[in-house]
């Protein structure tokens, strides 16, 4: 099991003010799968793990469809990362472990 894997609440600093979310982990080697739940809903996820670190995209639909790059890395029981959303630019994430 990765440090990374469980139950983590979230907040990205967006320009629309913070954005809170709970994000569920689980790494298989060198992919992960889990859900993302927040105020827009629950939305399963998957990407790439690297060790403490996972990455994907998540599509957004509101305020404007677009493509969101989410990368995050576990130290103990601290989340820090960043969603990229495109010509907006990037957006600090953090949190802490939950479970």
């Amino acid at each position: 099991m990765a440090d990374i894997d469980g139950s983590w609440d979230a907040t990205v600093k967006s320009p629309l003010g913070d954005q809170n979310m709970n994000l569920t982990i689980q790494t298989d080697g060198g992919s992960f799968s889990g859900t993302a739940s927040g105020a827009m809903g629950s939305s399963d996820i998957s990407g790439d793990a690297s060790g403490n670190t996972i990455s994907w995209k998540q599509q957004m639909t509101s305020p404007m469809p677009m493509t969101l790059d989410i990368e995050v890395t576990a130290e103990g029981d601290t989340l820090t990362g960043t969603v990229g959303a495109g010509a907006f630019g990037s957006f600090p994430l953090s949190g802490t472990r939950t479970a």
